[in-house]
């Protein structure tokens, strides 16, 4: 087997430490020339170290000041499920509303956006194909939670008063709800969940640091006829957030 690599070891070690309560909640950590002389290591392994400790909520980094031991954040509970959307209202909102916490989102909107080929593929569309995308930040009392970027065909709304999902009568309530106003029934969604690193983009984003773990969730929408009617990229940080998912039992 070989050896654990030097950065690992000094992240293991500061760990520790953290859990002896030699530095608690608040405390700033010595620099890291003083922690590279400690433990007979470069300043790059202890920056590799504190880097990993802060992707993983131990640590916390502060912009010209130093890098401290980060208090511990109540991770949020965020249910998936497709009965909880039909059910009305925003599934994101109940679970916000569960913790005691109040849950929002903003969002952007543009229409007629060409579909790239991973998402033509997943909408069932030639690549090029015109799309309506909208990003969205979920927000639990005005901190990011989730990121999430979706796609609908727009030949599929395209003319129709739900064509912007945050726009118009219709704003707001969701994918199931908005295709039922166009008499379009929507009877399964497929998740597939993978874990990955957080992106410069997504982790400034979310307010993390870059190379977070999140988990990356592609989702599509079904109509009954089986032709998807929307698929969505689903960002949510390992460090803020558990993702439960609640599964009907038919007898």
């Amino acid at each position: 087997m070989p050896d654990q690599p030097p950065y690992l070891r000094i992240a293991d070690q500061l760990r520790g430490r953290i859990a002896r309560q030699e530095w608690t909640p608040g405390d700033r950590l010595p620099s890291r020339a003083e922690l590279a002389q400690e433990y007979g290591v470069g300043d790059n392994v202890v920056r590799r170290a504190q880097e990993l400790l802060i992707s993983v909520g131990v640590l916390e980094g502060r912009a010209g000041s130093g890098t401290y031991v980060a208090a511990p954040r109540e991770r949020l509970r965020i249910v998936r499920s497709i009965y909880r959307e039909q059910a009305g209202g925003s599934p994101f909102q109940a679970d916000m509303a569960a913790l005691g916490r109040r849950g929002t989102w903003e969002s952007r909107t543009d229409a007629k956006v060409p579909a790239p080929a991973e998402i033509a593929e997943r909408l069932g569309i030639a690549e090029g194909d015109l799309c309506v995308r909208t990003a969205y930040e979920f927000l639990a009392d005005g901190k990011p939670a989730q990121l999430s970027t979706s796609w609908e065909p727009y030949a599929l709304t395209g003319g129709t008063l739900i064509v912007l999902p945050e726009g118009g009568p219709h704003a707001g309530i969701g994918v199931v709800r908005r295709m039922a106003e166009i008499g379009v029934t929507v009877t399964r969604a497929v998740e597939q969940p993978s874990p990955r690193a957080a992106t410069a983009e997504e982790a400034t984003l979310l307010g993390v640091q870059k190379g977070t773990l999140v988990t990356h969730i592609t989702r599509t929408y079904y109509a009954e006829d089986g032709r998807p009617v929307e698929t969505a990229d689903i960002v949510v940080p390992s460090t803020l957030c558990e993702i439960v998912y609640e599964v009907p039992v038919h007898q």
